[in-house]
């Protein structure tokens, strides 16, 4: 017998129209049953970039960082070498003999080495040596390698995902549009603006608020009164979605270059989402970046990680007093999770200019669901602040 939502049987394929102005949300079940939680694991996350680390921690040849990537969901143990002529790569951090931890902490090493048993890998991941296995037969193989995950820089950010559906290229290419311009390399941690807020509420409502310009002077009333509401947009790409904050007169804005797509405008934070979890949101300042962790169907970790450039304009503008905002959003994306959990309630319209950015994320979110496969051998009928 088929799972029961809400007294309703449970269907796992969802569809969301193309056309904003006839289009329907998310199944309010999508938001607060496991299924969909589970399917989302694989179908969504295991396939798409996700933030790995800070590109500062391991600059020197023959550091290591464990790292658990998206922990809570995914759980994939993973670490971060960097070899003898300092090139970075993302491995599995299990090891191919029985499944054991092979670096069980932050430091400095020649080679790795599973304390289980004794297997040796190098810094590239490909095996060294096993004791005891003189006698087994075709050994080594390929596949007793360390295996390998893709892994990008961009700035200060390291970047990996299991099999990720898009090229990182494609995937980043909006925000480097836009503010390939900054030094992003000379972008700076900071480590006491940086915190773990936890929230009681699915992931994907969380992306829902953050994405729809709606809420802005209901929810955020300071924020609105830097922001201009009737300026303010959204732009939508294959994996991403731009919300463009313009700032009132006399608040400080970008002195963007001649020849940029937006020179001349009064821009005061560009706020990117990226699918599924991650947001940009680049100020005159830095960048906040907001990392997306779903812990299971009603509850989430949001990572909010500092990076300044500028720290004379740290408590400017609309990029100041980010924590007020993030506890105004949690108040009511929480009241929401409630709600949806109604037996009341199923699914709503979109407004047509102001959630561009959230019809996206649903069209999106549906078409990963509906496939089966990172080939996207299923169907679909598909047809974007911080």
């Amino acid at each position: 017998m088929a799972p029961e939502t809400k007294n309703r049987p449970l269907t796992i394929r969802v569809d969301i129209h193309d056309d904003i102005r006839v289009a329907s949300t998310l199944p309010a079940a999508v938001y607060s049953d496991p299924a969909y939680f589970a399917l989302q694991k694989e179908r969504v996350f295991a396939r798409s970039w996700q933030f790995a680390a800070d590109a500062a921690r391991v600059k020197a040849p023959g550091h290591v960082l464990p790292f658990t990537l998206l922990e809570g969901c995914l759980d994939e143990p993973l670490v971060v070498t960097s070899d003898d002529s300092a090139e970075l790569r993302c491995l599995s951090n299990v090891c191919t003999h029985r499944g054991a931890i092979v670096v069980e902490g932050e430091g400095h090493l020649r080679g790795l080495r599973c304390r289980y048993h004794g297997r040796r890998f190098a810094l590239d991941g490909s095996f060294v040596s096993m004791p005891e296995f003189d006698d087994t037969a075709n050994f080594p193989t390929a596949a007793d390698c360390l295996p390998k995950l893709p892994l990008e820089r961009w700035g200060p950010l390291l970047f990996t995902g299991i099999s990720p559906s898009a090229s990182f290229a494609e995937w980043i290419a909006p925000v480097n549009d836009r503010v390939g311009w900054m030094p992003l390399d000379d972008f700076r941690r900071d480590a006491k603006t940086s915190r773990d807020y936890l929230i009681g509420a699915n992931w994907a409502l969380y992306c829902d608020n953050y994405l729809e310009e709606f809420h802005i002077p209901y929810v955020h009333q300071g924020l609105s009164e830097k922001l201009d509401y009737n300026a303010y947009y959204t732009e939508v790409s294959p994996h991403a979605a731009l919300q463009m904050g313009m700032a009132r007169k006399g608040e400080p804005v970008f002195d963007l270059p001649a020849g940029h797509p937006d020179h001349g405008k009064p821009v005061a934070a560009f706020y990117f989402w990226l699918f599924p979890n991650t947001m940009l949101n680049f100020y005159p300042w830095g960048l906040s970046m907001n990392v997306v962790s779903p812990l299971d169907a009603a509850r989430t970790r949001v990572s909010f990680i500092s990076y300044v450039w500028n720290e004379s304009l740290r408590e400017q503008g609309v990029g100041a007093g980010l924590h007020k905002v993030e506890m105004e959003d949690e108040e009511v994306v929480e009241s929401v999770q409630r709600g949806v959990s109604s037996r009341l309630y199923d699914r709503g319209r979109f407004s047509a200019r102001r959630e561009v950015g959230t019809h996206h994320f649903h069209n999106l979110l549906a078409r990963y669901m509906n496939e089966s496969s990172p080939d996207g051998d299923g169907t679909s009928s598909n047809g974007h602040h911080g």
